[in-house]
């Protein structure tokens, strides 16, 4: 609390935590108005005001000042925001998270919160009022996860900036190419035979598992198994339910990107491996824009990255899961 009234100039009223997540503490943070600034000296709720350190910072001060007028009715109103922090955080690792939702925002097809920091232990977001999952809402998504994945990525992956899969660093290539015949490579070298060793190492996959994925890797060229050839799409990275904030007004909002140069059939198995609520209102939606033929055969392949991220992070069953998805790719 002390750290989000810091970077944003404001005295913080209260911190309440805010559950979902299994990396970061997040807590939903209510700011004192802008005329009640701490005082000099004052350590009752954190630092003294100082210059935020650096011009991304001070930027991002700015932003909150501007949500003042979204967030309340007058410049004289608290101002409640969303944050998270993670005292063992990677340098970049929210700052990717602030980029991975920059990239979304540029392509104006789905909505996400505001950035208002980021900094190497804390991200401060827009806070967005939660709500129950409507179908008009799960319509409405489908047709704009549609119109993302119809966003061109100018690479697979995401060149020279960081990406994270939960609290995993993604690697990418070291040049950005969007040939649509670089995806098997990439998706194997950078995606799938990297969280396959750390299973393997760590000893949560099997062998005959561990040979199954190889085997799917050793394919990915072969159209019967990766269907048709794919130009890199912009996609969420990491869409299960929990990134899925369904809100008061109405709406889904994306939150916790891995956004990068992805295939879109990706987003889709995911939100398909734990279920989402309204799923085959949102599906039937995003085919109606953007029908993709075949995918149902697909599915496997496109879970099988994140059967190894959880075979990785949380072991049980998930390595003999990953291996089960790798035959089914396969047929």
């Amino acid at each position: 609390m002390a750290r989000t009234a810091e970077l944003l100039g404001r005295r913080a009223v209260r911190a309440v935590p805010v559950g979902g997540g299994s990396i970061c503490d997040a807590y939903q943070v209510v700011l004192a108005p802008r005329a009640e600034r701490p005082a000099p000296g004052d350590r009752g709720h954190g630092s003294a005001p100082r210059e935020p350190a650096g011009a991304a910072s001070r930027a991002a001060a700015d932003a909150a000042d501007a949500a003042d007028s979204a967030d309340s009715e007058s410049a004289g109103s608290a101002t409640t925001v969303f944050a998270k922090a993670l005292d063992a955080a990677p340098a970049d690792f929210f700052a990717a998270e602030a980029a991975g939702l920059a990239r979304l925002r540029a392509t104006g097809t789905v909505p996400v919160p505001e950035v208002y920091a980021a900094e190497r232990d804390v991200l401060v977001l827009q806070w967005i009022e939660p709500g129950a999952p409507e179908r008009a809402a799960a319509e409405r998504l489908g047709r704009e996860l549609a119109a993302l994945h119809g966003t061109a990525a100018p690479s697979w992956g995401t060149p020279g900036q960081p990406c994270y899969l939960g609290p995993l660093p993604l690697t990418s290539p070291p040049r950005p190419t969007a040939d649509p015949a670089a995806w098997p490579g990439f998706h194997a070298e950078h995606r799938l035979l990297p969280l396959l060793r750390a299973a393997v190492d760590s000893g949560r996959i099997g062998p005959r598992e561990a040979r199954d994925v190889e085997r799917v890797c050793d394919r990915l060229d072969d159209e019967a198994v990766a269907g048709p050839p794919q130009p890199p799409a912009v996609i969420h990275g990491d869409l299960w339910s929990g990134n899925v904030h369904w809100t008061a007004d109405g709406r889904a909002v994306l939150i916790d990107p891995a956004a990068q140069g992805g295939h879109p059939e990706t987003d889709l198995a995911m939100l398909e491996l734990f279920g989402c609520p309204e799923l085959p209102v949102l599906l039937a939606a995003y085919e109606e824009v953007r029908p993709l033929p075949g995918r149902r055969a697909r599915v496997p392949l496109h879970q099988l990255q994140h059967l190894l991220v959880h075979a990785v992070l949380f072991g049980g069953g998930y390595g003999a899961e990953s291996g089960a998805a790798a035959r089914a790719a396969l047929g």
